[in-house]
């Protein structure tokens, strides 16, 4: 898978979570990229996903600088 797949493919399963209302509650950065868990605010349900591709772990991060300022 190309680089570029791989962006695409880890940005749509970001943005399926977001889209259902979870919010991201916490990042673990390590070696193999970023663990990222996501909340939904109507219950105890958490998703967490492996983020490894550098420009998905930007748009994350975007993400939860503006979830944090609302």
């Amino acid at each position: 898978m190309s680089e570029y797949q791989q962006y695409l493919a880890e940005r749509d399963k970001i943005d399926f979570y977001i889209q259902k209302g979870y919010r991201i509650h916490q990042v673990k950065e390590h070696l193999n990229g970023a663990t990222v868990e996501f909340v939904h605010p109507n219950g105890n349900v958490s998703e967490t996903l492996l983020i490894g591709n550098a420009n998905a772990r930007k748009y994350f991060s975007s993400l939860l600088i503006k979830q944090n300022q609302t």
